[in-house]
């Protein structure tokens, strides 16, 4: 089969998160090419016509998306799959429907309130909220300021952090931070906690959960928030890029909270209508209470990335986690094998 790689347009001038997209590009190139496809790569702009010229160009039969933003713009990100669905032309991953309601972190979290899904009181997003406060977020209590739409930790650090505040003294800080969080942002009560991911690979049987895995924050001082902000992601010169390793070991006294976050992604994945893959992010409370922060449709795939690293200690090899997200896209009437 000839798979199309379409992922972000990006320049050796543009940040490290945004050239982690050829990072990404390269892994499932070389994954697909064992696998015995054939692969070429398209970069994505708003020109979605010219994006579809060389697809067609290059006889495309499934594409590959990778796309996390077009024009710099997280917001955008569902604009390649519903453009795809027109076409038709058949992708991995979440549908269009399910990127655009995770990608913006508010109405993820809202559809997962509606479904019963346990996540932090939120206030937000800025603009759009008219001053309304959502039930159960009008005490004072610790937020953290975050993008509505980029991801990647963009515009998050320690300074993301509001003590002691209530709705009248965050939403003047959201109106005036919401220009360098990418035009929109919201507050959400920070849960002073245990951070995990749960990462989920499509199956046959239906998905599979792959090992949890823990932030630890290494040698933080009680002031520093402990959080996996920008520079803990993409600075490899800060304090918090060494000292944020995750984990996949674990005592027996966490055996009942792991299957309970293990549960609690699944009915991510159910309730969003998910595909091929995911990260499921979760903070723990003191009282063992877990909590959904977000949904990654599109995790990164990195090699030194989370997912990658579940897949390791699943003892998935990539090449073969890459042919069941490709399993998972096409129609039910057609497989890997066929093509």
């Amino acid at each position: 089969m000839h798979v199309a790689i379409v992922h972000d347009s990006v320049t050796d001038a543009d940040a490290p998160d945004a050239r982690d997209a050829i990072v990404q590009a390269d892994a499932v190139a070389q994954a697909l090419t064992s696998l015995g496809h054939t692969v070429c790569r398209v970069a994505c702009s708003l020109n979605l016509l010219a994006v579809a010229a060389e697809l067609r160009s290059h006889q495309v039969e499934l594409v590959f998306n990778l796309v996390e933003s077009i024009d710099g713009q997280g917001r955008l990100i569902h604009l390649l799959p519903f453009y795809l669905d027109a076409l038709p032309m058949p992708y991995s991953g979440a549908r269009a429907e399910a990127m655009m309601l995770t990608s913006s972190k508010t109405m993820a979290k809202a559809w997962m309130a509606a479904g019963g899904i346990p996540t932090p009181a939120w206030i937000g997003p800025w603009p759009g909220t008219d001053g309304r406060v959502q039930e159960g977020a009008s005490r004072k209590r610790t937020w953290i300021v975050k993008s509505v739409w980029e991801h990647a930790s963009i515009g998050l650090g320690p300074h993301s952090l509001i003590p002691n505040a209530g709705p009248q003294e965050i939403f003047p800080q959201l109106e005036r931070r919401a220009a360098e969080l990418g035009g929109a942002c919201f507050a959400e009560h920070f849960i002073a906690g245990r951070e995990f991911n749960l990462s989920l690979l499509a199956d046959p049987g239906g998905p599979q959960v792959l090992p949890p895995a823990e932030i630890i924050f290494e040698g933080y001082t009680p002031e520093m928030p402990r959080i996996v902000d920008y520079r803990a992601k993409w600075d490899q010169s800060a304090f918090e890029y060494h000292h944020t390793p995750r984990r996949f070991e674990f005592d027996s006294s966490d055996a009942g909270l792991l299957k309970r976050l293990a549960a609690l992604a699944l009915r991510c994945w159910d309730h969003f209508g998910l595909k091929g893959y995911a990260r499921v992010d979760f903070r723990v409370d003191d009282a063992g209470t877990p909590w959904v922060l977000e949904i990654n449709t599109n995790p990164c795939l990195a090699p030194d990335a989370g997912f990658a690293a579940a897949l390791k200690q699943a003892e998935i090899a990539f090449s073969d986690a890459v042919a069941r997200v490709i399993t998972d896209s096409l129609p039910p009437a057609k497989t890997a094998a066929d093509a």
